[in-house]
């Protein structure tokens, strides 16, 4: 796995990794296949480094137990859904499982313009998207240690009938072969490990 950047100047977070002075201003994508983990890796920048911006997709699916409406996702029905897509207000946007996800795009262009580190959880077609859209941006590939702990997962999760988890096999596939249209790829062995190698990226400059 990718080592961590020298500490620079700025407070260290609990994660280990130190907190520069100023960020690069660069969006940076998180992406991999259902049940690798992106939503965990989330959850501890989230708690230990609450300095990184974290991006709210909006999405028609229900809420699953202890998700909380602005948090997770902002939840919509697919009226409002329809009617973001045709303001053109979503930077990227995508349909999975039965359901639509999408990035609204104004919060991220004024957290950028401010200067704050940005990070987007989206899948495949998001980052594709987003690629397109702002070329600049670092797209990173969590990737599980091998394809039947990925399996192991999402059978295991047990939120979603059986017509649906192999929808998510399929896609899992689909989304596995795309990993090297993306700039970095993580493995998933330890959320720890994955989210300091995460914040050293976020905290490197892109070279030119």
């Amino acid at each position: 796995m990718m080592a961590d950047v020298p500490a620079r100047n700025g407070a260290e977070g609990s994660s280990g990794v130190s907190r520069p002075a100023t960020w690069p201003n660069r969006l940076t994508v998180l992406s991999g296949p259902s049940g690798v983990g992106k939503s965990t890796v989330v959850a501890e920048i989230r708690r230990s480094h609450p300095e990184v911006w974290l991006s709210v997709s909006a999405t028609t699916r229900a809420p699953r137990p202890g998700e909380r409406d602005g948090r997770e996702y902002h939840f919509v029905d697919d009226t409002e859904f329809d009617r973001l897509i045709e303001a053109g207000e979503l930077l990227e946007w995508a349909e999975f499982a039965g359901n639509r996800y999408g990035t609204p795009k104004t919060p991220v262009e004024q957290r950028l313009a401010a200067g704050h580190p940005v990070l987007l959880e989206i899948d495949l077609q998001g980052a594709r998207q987003v690629r397109a859209a702002m070329p600049g941006a670092l797209l990173v590939f969590l990737s599980p240690p091998n394809w039947e702990e990925l399996v192991r997962r999402l059978v295991g999760r047990g939120t979603e009938p059986p017509e649906v988890r192999e929808r998510r096999l399929e896609a899992a596939r689909v989304e596995l072969a795309a990993e090297p249209e993306f700039d970095v790829t993580l493995t998933n062995t330890s959320v720890n490990d994955v989210v300091n190698e995460l914040l050293s990226l976020m905290v490197t400059p892109t070279p030119h």
